[in-house]
């Protein structure tokens, strides 16, 4: 609303959140072993995986799954991620994940510390898939399973009968929001083994060259291609636009490609960079192509790419409370950055993880964001992603950790199918899909830890949680929840701090 029309009773709250945000007092509240918490955070992609486990797996109560995906089609799709409680594999989310936990790593690398080599690890079990997705020219498979035949199930990914059906897009069936954001993913990828495996990286990177020709070649949403098949699961609302300017973007700084920078520059206004620019997540790109984008302003790389420097200033304002009237985006009275709609922590590791990293682009031009008649340093910005990586932690009214497996009180009762039924050691008998049920239904903890897993969480302004299975909103898990707060946890393992600069 306006500030106008704000009330004295509203802008009283603003100011309370804003100081409990902003404050140094609030900074010093929390003792967290960040170093921790980022081992379980990678160590819950473990107990996503899906196919043939390796020597190393330390998840042991998973097994082998999906060893026979894409077998129906002729092609070997074994291998990557299950997106989030059920055992349907989509790859628009599961791009997303490779390019967040990517970003992350170029970002952050030096502060994974110990933990890089299992970091890499987690991108590597993606971008593997993604490279089995793309293995044939102008085409891509986008998701293995069928979605509603497997939520009318409760069973263990070892156990799932359902249809494993292959769904791809190719030039007769387009789909260039999955295919760029494939290519995004693969880019990003290629930096992070640039050095340890430059072979491999030059792989990643010639397959996203190829994968993105594809996608903006044979324009068109996945989402009307087959529609019936991944909607209403990970429908493409926002539009192809976005994720090919962010394919472009990926490229760009994978390649430094004078052709990539020209395409962005061609398709900026065409392909509506500016449009819709407070949205981060698998679905719309744009914010996080404006922060990308911003690093080469903000290095004195490019100064044409000015305008994405504007809308980046303009989408942090929004995320600061006291400063933003954006309906969008709210805080509630513990301090929870949340949005009207499901699984919201999504949005909080999401857009702190580009506050964080807008800020250390700040941080090394010496620059602050302008809001209009005010500003905010770079400090700022890190105080407020670092005050929501302390809720999930744990700072929060209920004083409950939203990472399984993290601090004293945590969710118990996860949507989670391999997690809440017993494990194929425990309960070496095949559980059918209706056989579940029971186990979904009781009120008993989960049997296994998905160690690391960060769920929905708080939903609304109460910061309330009910930790009950059949809530999938708040005690649903997911892959690209914690795929940002993998570069989050790293920062803040290094720089506990928020008036350090500590980028990479």
């Amino acid at each position: 609303m306006p500030a106008a029309s704000r009330s004295v009773k509203e802008m009283a709250a603003a100011a309370v959140v804003l100081a409990m945000l902003l404050s140094s007092a609030a900074v010093a509240a929390a003792q967290h072993d960040y170093g921790d918490a980022l081992h379980k955070c990678i160590l819950f992609f473990e107990g996503q995986r899906s196919g043939r486990l390796p020597p190393d797996q330390r998840v042991r109560w998973r097994r082998d799954s999906g060893l026979h995906d894409g077998a129906a089609a002729g092609v070997d799709l074994t291998g990557g991620y299950y997106d989030a409680g059920d055992n349907v594999k989509f790859g628009f989310p599961m791009a997303f994940t490779a390019t967040l936990m990517s970003w992350g790593l170029i970002d952050f690398g030096r502060s994974f510390g110990p933990h890089m080599e299992e970091a890499r690890k987690a991108v590597r079990w993606a971008t593997d898939y993604l490279m089995k997705t793309t293995a044939k020219p102008n085409t891509v498979y986008v998701q293995v399973g069928d979605a509603f035949r497997d939520h009318a199930c409760w069973e263990r990914p070892e156990d799932m009968d359902t249809p494993r059906t292959v769904y791809k897009v190719d030039p007769s069936h387009p789909g260039s929001d999955v295919a760029a954001e494939t290519a995004a993913a693969l880019a990003a990828a290629s930096i992070v083994f640039r050095e340890s495996d430059p072979a491999y990286s030059k792989r990643l990177l010639d397959r996203a060259v190829a994968v993105f020709e594809f996608a903006d070649k044979h324009r068109g949403p996945y989402s009307s291609s087959l529609h019936a098949a991944v909607c209403p699961c990970y429908c493409d609302y926002s539009g192809y636009q976005d994720e090919l300017l962010w394919g472009a973007a990926w490229l760009h700084k994978a390649s430094r490609r004078r052709e990539y920078r020209e395409y962005i520059k061609r398709n900026e206004v065409v392909l509506g960079a500016s449009d819709a620019i407070n949205e981060f997540g698998w679905d719309n790109k744009h914010a996080g192509i404006n922060v990308l984008i911003s690093k080469e302003v903000l290095m004195g790389k490019d100064e044409y790419f000015q305008s994405f420097r504007v809308n980046a200033d303009n989408f942090m304002c929004t995320l600061l409370p006291g400063i933003s009237n954006h309906p969008q985006i709210q805080y509630s009275p513990g301090g929870l950055l949340f949005k009207v709609g499901s699984s919201n922590m999504q949005h909080v590791t999401q857009l702190s993880f580009l506050l964080l990293a807008y800020s250390n682009y700040l941080s090394h031009a010496g620059g602050r964001v302008s809001c209009g008649s005010s500003s905010a340093s770079p400090v700022q910005l890190r105080r407020v992603a670092k005050r929501q990586v302390d809720y999930i932690l744990g700072d929060n009214p209920l004083r409950m950790s939203y990472m399984v497996g993290y601090g004293a009180r945590f969710p118990r009762r996860i949507h989670h199918r391999a997690s809440s039924l017993p494990s194929v050691a425990a309960h070496p008998a095949r559980i059918g899909c209706k056989a579940g049920a029971a186990y979904y239904a009781s009120p008993a903890p989960n049997p296994n830890l998905l160690v690391g897993a960060v769920v929905g969480g708080p939903s609304d302004a109460s910061d309330a949680f009910p930790d009950a299975r059949a809530v999938f909103q708040q005690s649903e898990p997911t892959t690209y929840i914690n795929a940002p707060l993998m570069g989050l946890l790293a920062y803040f393992s290094a720089h506990p701090n928020p008036a350090e600069s500590g980028g990479d």
